[in-house]
Order: C-alpha cells, then structure tokens, then sequence
C-alpha cells in the first residue's frame, strides 16, 4: 500500500488523485490526516484515510503499518519541523516502511548565510534522517510553485506592477500539481531509489520576464521594481504585515536574487512524460480576463 502523507493538503491531495489516473486502485492509497472534517473529497476519492500527526511518534508507527512505500509531503511549521520529520521517519522505519519519496527543495547555499536558512536547515536534516534510516528513498529537490507567483507580485499586480528585490535572479518555477504528479510516478515506479531529482521548469525565469509576460497578458505595461531589501522590508512593516510573514517575503525574495531556486537542468520532463506547462501558460490562466 501507498501512504501520502499531509493528504488533505493541496500537494497531498494532488499527489493522491495522480496516483488514482495512473491506475492505482484507491484502496491501494492511503491518506495521513489530523482532522477528518477535512477529508471529505479524499473519502469521496475512496482512499483509505489513517490518522496521525507529525507531533505524535506512536500515532504515526500505528498510521504507518502495513504501507510499503510513502510520499512524506514535509511539514509547514517551520519551528518544529526538524523534530517532526524526525518522528515521521524512525516512525516509518520502525511500522517497515520500505521506500520513502521526501519533498524537499532547490538550493545552492547550505550555510547559515543563505537568506532561506530558517527554512533549509529542516530539509537537510531530514534528508540526512532519511540516508540514515535504512529505507530506500528518492529526494525530490523541489524548485518554487508557480502557483505562488501571485503571493509575491500581490492581488493588485496588474494595477500597481511588480515590486520586489529580487532583482535579475532566476528561478524555475513550475506547477504544484505537476511536482505532485511527478512524486506519483516516483513512488509507483521502479529504478528511482537512490536518486534526488531537480523539481523544477524546463527553463528559468525573472520578475522582469514575468513583468513582460504580464504586459503581453493584460495589455498593457506591467512594470517591475526591485527595491533594496531594508526598503522592501520597510513598505511592508508600514503596510502592516505580521513580522513572521515579512521575513518569509524578504528571505524568500533574497534566495531568489542570489539564485538559490535557479536550476541548469531539470528532471521533470522525464518524469512526467512531456514539458512541464510553460510558465507563460500559467499566468495566463491566473491573470488572463
């Protein structure tokens, strides 16, 4: 049996009904979730749901008994993460889990020095928590989601431009649901132990080519501004947003203009059969009246 773990999340869910039109039976398929009001599309799917939660080691030896194989879909606190993928993968290796596919992320900076250093010090220790366990395993180096885009240019991007300082970086931004697709084809596959994929577009791209592709899209100027990051920091303390949120945009910002997130080759074309949607195809879709 397969398990997805955070199942009713959006890349959990994803994953499961990718499973599902690869032909996997739904009985075959399992769901981790903590609340079940909020499985009700994943019952309607007809996959098993087990109960557990990354912060409760016995709850997950209990959820993974019986499964073969796991996406282990990396959790979003980032305070207890490290500790809470510790707990998923013993938890596994002690229910006999035999292969773990892990959802980790694009980076070139390991060092406390990177600008999303909050953010990798989890995924690292948990991929070394994975090469120890004793459990075959695929890492998935997942660049950004495309479908995030619009949490950094704003609601209002058509009326107000792009302002952020990322400057000239690059990243390969690509579709949530076709990194899920590809966790899909990953655990349901052979010859994949072993091996860390890059997640990301086929090619990378800039603020400013997404500022033109919104220009071709809404005809009409959509200009980009990358201001000094303590400039950027300031507008958005003065526009009232919760410090939390202000460091994840700076730092987030700042990986971007040193290109962390900027990949020279991809292994998403090949799992997924065919190119992965254009970038251009996506905005499209989000911004295109």
């Amino acid at each position: 049996m397969i398990l997805v773990t955070g199942a009713t999340g959006h890349f959990g869910t994803a994953t499961i009904k990718a499973l599902i039109n690869k032909g996997i039976a739904a009985s075959d398929i399992a769901g981790l979730i903590r609340d079940k009001t909020k499985a009700k599309e994943l019952k309607e799917l007809g996959v098993k749901l087990k109960m557990g939660d990354y912060n409760d080691y016995e709850s997950l030896v209990s959820a993974f008994k019986n499964i073969e194989k796991m996406v282990f879909v990396s959790g979003n606190n980032l305070e207890k993460r490290e500790k809470q993928h510790k707990n998923v993968i013993e938890a596994a290796a002690e229910a006999g889990v035999q292969f773990v596919v892990y959802t980790s992320f694009e980076r070139k900076n390991e060092t406390d020095s990177s600008p999303i250093a909050m953010v990798a010090k989890a995924h690292m220790a948990t991929e070394e928590f994975l090469k120890n366990s004793g459990m075959d395993y695929t890492i998935m180096r997942n660049s950004l989601y495309a479908d995030f885009i619009p949490m950094f240019v704003g609601e209002k991007v058509l009326e107000t431009g792009i302002y952020l300082p990322a400057e000239d970086g690059k990243t390969s931004f690509a579709l949530r649901k076709e990194m899920a697709e590809a966790a899909a084809v990953i655990i349901s596959g052979n010859g994949h132990s072993g091996k860390e994929y890059a997640i990301g577009n086929m090619e990378n791209y800039s603020f400013a080519q997404i500022a033109d592709m919104l220009s071709e899209i809404a005809g009409k100027e959509i200009t980009y501004k990358s201001p000094s990051p303590e400039k950027y920091k300031e507008t958005l303390s003065n526009a009232g947003v919760p410090e939390d949120q202000l460091q994840g945009a700076v730092g987030f910002a700042g990986a971007i203009r040193e290109g962390e997130f900027y990949t020279e080759k991809s292994d998403l074309e090949m799992l997924l059969g065919r190119k992965p949607t254009p970038l251009k195809e996506v905005l499209e879709s989000i911004y295109k009246k």
